[in-house]
């Protein structure tokens, strides 16, 4: 059973008419004065090669609550956004299960065709994983290029990656999630060369071979091991001076960068968008043992945002930053408590947090943007986290209270 949650049509229907009225309409006539409405109305549509014209797709499945499809609908928007996109229009269909060609319905693939002509996009960007099937069905029936969520994910993290480790890590996870998808491409090999789901910081057209392509990876893995090696001898240097160390985590743009910023003078690069930070970043913050009243240092460090169902490519290639977060001697939970689905990325934060091949470290939740959010929602995230430390890191609220409580959790770790 399909049903359609848009509220607008991208066409209308003639009433029926008679066969006198018919025998006397000049057809020719009426052609081209759709003609000529249509070149006006693309006049102001058309597409900008420097920018992709995004129709983002939504299916609902009898497993999804409506908040949690509206949030991801939400989500997959601001990244978009985030990767340089514009989205024209979004579009949704509820159905039990997705269909196995093309995700959608039939009848709905049309509506998506006929709206991409209309609005004049040339993406169409699904909120869930794409079989490489599904997509070259996509392509075909629709026109032009389809990419799923993981693919604007990566895309973003190959604009965002900045040192060599960061470029290293995105290429292979561009690289593992391309390979099966090589196959039957045929001519829309030749879609690699620009637009989200497109950049990279390795090879720019992925019209290598195969073989090239899994010789590429298997080297890129070896320099992830070595990564690895290299920020493990980093981390026992430091432990070795017996520092300890918080890792600061959160779902991607809860305000860790500034918080880090704004504790530490930092100049750590942030910015309202998502995965604003990739590599991770450590400095020292001076502050004060509550029992004996000294003055003791710790190191903070600011990881990659997490997000909800971080794409598995990524997971495996980041595996060397993401050793930051189950090496640190406690964890720092930013959450941003102004966001309307915050609940739902705590669980989606701790879901990746326990799924990590060592376990990490005690935890303490600070609730940051405390000054944009209602009396209400505090209360409530204070009644459900009666632990947790409310601040905002912007405008510097609370923050001598989370010195405290970073202390006391300091002091746990190290005598646990």
């Amino acid at each position: 059973e399909e049903q359609n949650l848009d509220h607008q049509q991208s066409w209308n229907l003639s009433p029926p008419l008679s066969l006198d009225i018919l025998t006397k309409q000049d057809f020719l006539d009426l052609v081209e004065g759709l003609e000529t409405e249509f070149r006006r109305e693309f006049v102001a549509q058309h597409v900008d090669v420097d920018q992709d014209r995004v129709l983002i797709v939504g299916l609902m499945t009898e497993n999804m609550t409506l908040e949690r499809f509206e949030d991801g609908l939400a989500e997959i928007a601001r990244l978009v956004d985030t990767a340089g996109g514009e989205v024209l229009q979004t579009m949704r269909q509820k159905r039990s299960q997705p269909h196995p060609q093309t995700v959608v319905g039939s009848g709905k693939v049309q509506e998506i065709a006929l709206t991409v002509q209309t609005l004049g996009a040339n993406l169409v960007v699904f909120d869930r994983d794409l079989s490489p099937a599904q997509v070259r069905n996509l392509e075909a029936q629709t026109g032009v290029r389809v990419v799923d969520r993981t693919e604007v994910i990566l895309d973003i993290f190959a604009q965002r990656a900045q040192s060599r480790a960061g470029k290293l890590q995105v290429e292979l996870a561009q690289l593992e999630y391309m390979l099966p998808r090589l196959t039957g491409r045929g001519q829309a090999m030749s879609r690699l060369g620009g637009g989200i789901g497109t950049r990279g910081p390795g090879e720019t057209k992925l019209e290598t071979e195969r073989r090239a392509i899994q010789r590429r990876i298997t080297r890129l893995q070896q320099e992830v091991n070595q990564l690895q090696a290299h920020r493990s001898r980093m981390r026992q240097r430091r432990q070795n001076q017996e520092v300890p160390t918080v890792a600061v985590v959160g779902y991607t743009n809860a305000g860790k960068s500034t918080l880090l910023n704004t504790l530490t003078n930092a100049e750590v690069y942030t910015a309202d968008q998502l995965f604003a930070t990739l590599d991770p970043t450590t400095r020292r913050l001076p502050i004060i043992n509550t029992e004996t009243g000294e003055s003791i240092s710790i190191l903070l460090t600011d990881t990659v945002g997490f997000i909800h169902e971080l794409p598995p490519p990524l997971v495996d290639s980041f595996r060397a930053t993401l050793e930051e977060v189950t090496e640190a001697d406690a964890l720092l939970h930013m959450v941003d408590l102004s966001h309307p689905a915050w609940q739902s990325h705590i669980r989606s934060v701790m879901s990746i947090l326990t799924e990590m091949p060592v376990t990490p470290g005690p935890i303490l939740v600070a609730f940051n943007k405390i000054d944009e959010v209602d009396s209400d929602r505090l209360a409530l995230a204070q009644e459900e986290f009666p632990q947790g430390v409310f601040i905002s890191a912007s405008q510097r609220l609370g923050l001598e209270n989370l010195r405290h409580k970073l202390a006391q959790l300091v002091q746990y770790a190290i005598s646990c």
